[in-house]
């Protein structure tokens, strides 16, 4: 890919399903897992009012022009909640109350029961913002729920893992580990509030809260039911699908050797992880997916960075996505592109539903599995008054809560979510539109 007209994206499948054989990269020797027509993964935004004007205007501007349009939407799946009203509010709220964290969206997002592990999760997530926010008493405070819960909890957990051993040995590291987080608190909360001191051992402190996180989400994935497939219909078999997730890199270079300014620190390349969801977004996911192993985004342009997306996928010449064999389904666009059906999926609901919107289903203001409320969220464009018109064209929504008020994301339902940004989201703030 090409940003700015000058610069090169590399795009990488990082991580995939066994199955996995190897092949030649212009960076190097990467896994990638032979496409088929289902590709399996690894188990495993007077003042205010100006503000909330702009984004609808922005998101108008969305559906506005077909070359720009895309299709969108944490997960709360039946029974999974000591969190399910929460989650619901995480998905509709605005501000300080959206959970803006791509990786807690994404543990949320997974197909699992167990209610315990949710009522782990809030605390635990709790504390990051406590750490931030340098509420050490609340922190120490979460830090002490989280505990209890891997104490008293533990069996309760391990009977939803596919490996009861594997999630003990989980359960039992994070228990450890929750260690040298209340030491870091406990040495934060000693010093004077503001100082280098405190600081630095609010470093340490989230540090150790990410080691934790990381953890929660390995034990999370061990829940997943084995064999779980997401239910598509029999009628989209002959598109590419996702079933699980898989964890995509795109490298970004300036070819003319400027650096990436972020914040005022300069670097040389732009890296963006993005795990892609196929348990939420079976199609377009998988459909994605198979493009990234088809080197389709490779030097290609940015269309579209206008501070609400950044956007891509419109190869040159007339078509306006990627031209190849059309499902039986759907069909190909004007110039042979190869359509994909517009896919949301409504919490509750044990599958997505297809080729329409979330108002014209009559489920207005529901809350999907993944929702736009993280900067860097991954949404698929489309024509605004064709459900069925995406093909290959992506954004990433630079997310901004200012924007998106409680009640008005003009997003969710109307276009699907397959990804996040889990590191490197920043980049986006300096990746320009094609000259």
């Amino acid at each position: 890919m090409t940003v700015l007209g000058s610069a090169a994206l590399v795009v990488l499948l990082l991580s995939s399903p066994a199955s996995a054989f190897v092949v030649e990269h212009r960076l190097g020797r990467v896994p990638f897992t032979a496409p088929a027509t289902s590709l399996r993964a690894t188990d495993g935004p007077a003042e205010g009012f100006q503000r909330a004007a702009a984004g609808f205007l922005a998101a108008a501007a969305l559906w506005s022009s077909p070359s720009l349009l895309s299709s969108l939407p944490v997960a709360d799946f039946t029974g999974s909640a000591g969190g399910t009203a929460y989650a619901k509010e995480m998905a509709s709220g605005s501000g300080s109350r959206v959970n803006k964290d791509a990786e807690s969206l994404l543990r949320y997002g997974l197909p699992i029961t167990n209610k315990e592990v949710r009522k782990l999760q809030l605390p635990l997530e709790a504390i990051r913002q406590d750490i931030v926010s340098k509420r050490t008493g609340d922190a120490l405070n979460d830090s002490k729920i989280s505990r209890g819960i891997l104490k008293s909890k533990s069996a309760e957990m391990i009977k939803s893992c596919v490996d009861p051993k594997a999630c003990a040995d989980i359960i039992a590291k994070m228990s450890d580990d929750m260690t040298p987080l209340d030491e870091a608190l406990d040495e934060a909360k000693n010093f004077q509030l503001g100082s280098q001191q405190q600081g630095a051992a609010l470093d340490k402190a989230a540090a150790a809260q990410t080691v934790l996180s990381k953890q929660l989400t390995t034990l999370e994935e061990g829940m997943v039911p084995k064999g779980y497939r997401t239910p598509v219909p029999e009628v989209y078999k002959d598109l590419p699908q996702l079933q699980g997730r898989a964890t995509v890199e795109f490298v970004i270079k300036k070819t003319d050797g400027a650096p990436f300014d972020i914040q005022g620190v300069n670097f040389p390349e732009a890296r963006l992880k993005m795990v892609i969801d196929g348990y939420n977004a079976p199609v377009t996911a998988g459909n994605f997916v198979d493009l990234v192993l088809k080197n389709f985004y490779t030097e290609m342009n940015i269309q579209r960075s206008d501070g609400f997306v950044v956007q891509t996928g419109d190869p040159k010449g007339e078509a306006d996505g990627y031209v190849g064999t059309p499902s039986k389904s759907i069909g190909q666009g004007r110039h042979g592109e190869r359509l994909i059906p517009l896919e949301i999926f409504v919490k509750g609901d044990k599958g997505p539903f297809y080729e329409t919107t979330i108002e014209d289903d009559g489920r207005g203001g529901e809350a999907t599995t993944l929702p736009f409320s993280s900067y860097g969220v991954m949404g698929w464009a489309r024509e605004e008054y064709d459900p069925n018109s995406g093909s290959s064209q992506f954004f990433w929504l630079l997310f901004d809560s200012d924007l998106t008020p409680a009640g008005k994301n003009v997003l969710d339902g109307r276009y699907p979510v397959f990804g996040y940004v889990v590191e490197g989201a920043d980049y986006l703030a300096d990746v320009k539109e094609g000259e």
